[in-house]
C-alpha cells in the first residue's frame, strides 16, 4: 500500500518536455514510482483526471526571515503552489546577532523590505539565537506548510562584526574581514545555502543609512568568495550597484553595471561556485539587460557560473488610501489621518480639502528617510505608466488606460484625477510600474525568460507588505504567460515549469527535488489549469502588532504536496506542517 496515489494527471515532469499521462507513487517524503497505470491501493488517492501535476515551484527570492519564526503556513506562498523557498536575499537578514544588535536589523528590513518594524519587534522570539548555526536550528525545530532555506546576509554579517563601523560602511580592516570569512564559512558549513550582499543606494534601513556591503571593496567581496570556497559550498547572491539604472540625483551610483557584472563572474571563478543578480528593463536604457546578458555570457564562457536573476511582469508601487499615496506627508492630511477611514476619505473629498493637499509641500518632521513613507510622498509620479488596479489585472496594459491618457480631457492633472480616484472608495488602488515596461509591452521579459542564461525569481514573497505584491507570481506565469496573454507571444508551458522548479532547484543545490522521478523529495502541485486564476487582491490586518498587508490567493490549485502529505487541498490549508528546513 502506497501512502498517496496521484492518479492520471497530465505529468510535466520539471525537464522542461512535453507531458505524458501517468500515475505517481508515494511512499513517506519520496516519490516511488511514475508509470501509465499504477496497481494497488494508497491510504490517499488523488484524481488527477484532466489536470496538470507538477513539482511544486521553487521561489529563489523571498524575504521570510522574519515571518518564518512565528508563522507556519508560510502564506502567500503557499497559497500559490510554492514547495521551497530562498530567504535571506539582498543583504539582509536576522543572524548572526550581536549582543544588543536587534535593532539595528529590524531597521535594515523594515528600510529595504517594507516589513513593518513593529511586527518584527513583537513577532519574533529575540533571544532565541546569536550565531548563524543557532538560528537554523531554531528553525529546524519548527514545521511549516512549505520548506524553507536560508542565505546568511552581508548587513547581518558587517552590524556582528564591525558594529556601527559597518553599518555607516566604513572601510572593513584585515581583521574585520578575516572574521566575516570565518563566519560565512560557518553559515555555509551549517546549512546557509549561500550569501547574499546588495550594492545598490536604493537599499537603506529606516534611518536612510545605505546597506552594510553597499561600498564593500573588492577585497571584502572577494573574501566571501573565499568563504565560500573553503565551504565547497553555497551561492553568492547579489543586487548589483546600477541594476536600476545609471542612477539620478542623489543616488549616483558607485560602479557601473558592466564592472558589477565582471566583479561577479570573478567571484564565481574565485569560488568555484554559481552566483545570482537582479536583471530588469528599465526606462534609462531600455535595451541595457541584453548588453547585460551578453556579458555574463562572455564570462561563463571563461568559467563563470553566473545567472541573471530575472522576473515575471512589471515590478510596480501599489498606491492606494489603505496603503501608501503621495500625500501622506502634506500637513492637511497629516491632520486627518488618525480619522476613520470613510471619514478621512469624506473630509478628503471636500474641494477645499482636495485644494490645500495637493498645494502643499511634504512635512517631514518626524518621518524616518529610509522609511517607504517617505519615499513614497516624495516619489516623482509617472503617469504614463501609473494604472488602475484590480484583482485581473493583466500587468500589461495598453498606454491608453494609464492615469495620463485618462485624465486627458477631464480639465485635471493626472495627479488630480488620481486624488479623486483613490479617495472615491478606500479599495481603489493603482500601480505605477517602474522596471520592465519601457515599451508599454512585456516583450522584453518575454526575451528574458527564454534566454537559457537567466533564472526566473524576484517574487519578493514576505516583502513589501504594502507596496509590491509579486509573491503571486508562480501562479501568474501559469495564467497569463502561457494561457492568457493576448498581446504578444505566450511561453511554452513546459518552459515555465522548468524554470520554476528544476532549474532553480539545480541552481541552489537541490537535488533532491523540482522534478517527478523516482526517488525524488514527493513535493508537487495538481493543478486545474484551464480553471487556475488568481484570486482578490485586498488588503488585511495579520501581522503581529497588527500590521497590514496586500494579500492574493489563487483558485485551481487542486492539492499541493509536501514531502509527501497534502498541505492544501482546493485551494484551502490542510493544516498539515510537513514543510522543514533545508540545510545545504
Amino acid at each position: 500500500m502506497y501512502d498517496l496515489l496521484v492518479k492520471g494527471g497530465q505529468v510535466y515532469d520539471g525537464r522542461g518536455g512535453e507531458p505524458r499521462v501517468a500515475d505517481v507513487a508515494v511512499e513517506n517524503d519520496r516519490i516511488v514510482a511514475v508509470e501509465e497505470s499504477i496497481s494497488g491501493t494508497a491510504r490517499q488517492t488523488i484524481d488527477a483526471d484532466g489536470a496538470i501535476v507538477t513539482p511544486a515551484w521553487v521561489d529563489i527570492h523571498t524575504h521570510y526571515d522574519g515571518q518564518v519564526t512565528w508563522d507556519s503556513e508560510m502564506n502567500p506562498s503557499a497559497s500559490h503552489g510554492v514547495g521551497t523557498i530562498v530567504m535571506g536575499n539582498c543583504g539582509v537578514g536576522f543572524a548572526p546577532i550581536a549582543p544588543g544588535g536587534e535593532q539595528d536589523l529590524i531597521e535594515l528590513m523594515e528600510g529595504v523590505e517594507d516589513i513593518p518594524g513593529t511586527a518584527l519587534h513583537e513577532g519574533m522570539p529575540w533571544g532565541a539565537w546569536r550565531s548563524y548555526p543557532e538560528y537554523l536550528d531554531f528553525l529546524a525545530a519548527r514545521e511549516y506548510a512549505i520548506n524553507i532555506s536560508s542565505l546568511v546576509a552581508h548587513g547581518a554579517v558587517r552590524n556582528y562584526v564591525m558594529g556601527e563601523r559597518g553599518r555607516t560602511n566604513q572601510g572593513a580592516t584585515e581583521g574585520d574581514l578575516s572574521q566575516m570569512c570565518d563566519i560565512v564559512e560557518e553559515a555555509i558549513r551549517a546549512g546557509a545555502v549561500g550569501f547574499s550582499t546588495s550594492r545598490i543606494l536604493g537599499h537603506r534601513s529606516i534611518q536612510g543609512e545605505p546597506v552594510p556591503g553597499t561600498f564593500a571593496n573588492d577585497a571584502e567581496v572577494m573574501i566571501i568568495a573565499q568563504a565560500l570556497k573553503r565551504a565547497g559550498k553555497g551561492l553568492f547572491q547579489i543586487i548589483p550597484a546600477s541594476t536600476l539604472g545609471p542612477g539620478r540625483e542623489g543616488f549616483e551610483e558607485h560602479a557601473t553595471l558592466e564592472q558589477e557584472i565582471d566583479l561577479i563572474s570573478r567571484v564565481s571563478q574565485e569560488s568555484g561556485r554559481p552566483a545570482t543578480f537582479t536583471l530588469f528593463q528599465v526606462d534609462s536604457w531600455a535595451g541595457k539587460w541584453r548588453e547585460a546578458i551578453d556579458r555574463v555570457k562572455q564570462g561563463n564562457a571563461n568559467g563563470a557560473q553566473v545567472f541573471p536573476q530575472v522576473g515575471s511582469r512589471p515590478t510596480g508601487l501599489v498606491l492606494g488610501m489603505r496603503t501608501y499615496h503621495s500625500w501622506m506627508l502634506k500637513p492637511t492630511y497629516r491632520e486627518l489621518k488618525d480619522l476613520p477611514l470613510d471619514q478621512r476619505l469624506r473630509e478628503m473629498r471636500k474641494p477645499d480639502v482636495k485644494q490645500a493637499i495637493m498645494s502643499e509641500t511634504n512635512e517631514i518632521d518626524g518621518v524616518p528617510v529610509g522609511s517607504m513613507e517617505f519615499g513614497i510622498a516624495h516619489a516623482e509620479l509617472n503617469p504614463q505608466q501609473t494604472f488602475v488596479l484590480k484583482s485581473d489585472s493583466t500587468y500589461e496594459p495598453p498606454r491608453e488606460v494609464s492615469i495620463a491618457a485618462m485624465a486627458d480631457g477631464t480639465n485635471r492633472s493626472p495627479e488630480s484625477w488620481l486624488y479623486d480616484y483613490l479617495v472615491e472608495d478606500e479599495n481603489n488602488m493603482v500601480i505605477m510600474f517602474f522596471t520592465n515596461y519601457s515599451d508599454f509591452n512585456l516583450d522584453a521579459v518575454y526575451e528574458m525568460q527564454m534566454d537559457s542564461a537567466t533564472v526566473t525569481g524576484l517574487s519578493d514573497a514576505g516583502a513589501h507588505v504594502s507596496l509590491i505584491f509579486d509573491a503571486v507570481n508562480p501562479t501568474y506565469q501559469l495564467t497569463y504567460w502561457t494561457r492568457d496573454r493576448e498581446r504578444g507571444e505566450t511561453l511554452p508551458l513546459a518552459h515555465v515549469i522548468h524554470r520554476a522548479t528544476h532549474k532553480n532547484a539545480q541552481l541552489f543545490g537541490f537535488h533532491d527535488r523540482g522534478l517527478i522521478d523516482v526517488g525524488m523529495k514527493a513535493d508537487l502541485n495538481v493543478i486545474d489549469y484551464q480553471n487556475l486564476k488568481l484570486g482578490e487582491l485586498h488588503i488585511t490586518a495579520d501581522l503581529p502588532a497588527g500590521g497590514t498587508r496586500l494579500m492574493q490567493g489563487a483558485s485551481g490549485y487542486l492539492a499541493t504536496v509536501i514531502n509527501g502529505q497534502v498541505t492544501r487541498r482546493f485551494d484551502e490549508d490542510t493544516g498539515v506542517r510537513s514543510g522543514r528546513l533545508i540545510r545545504s
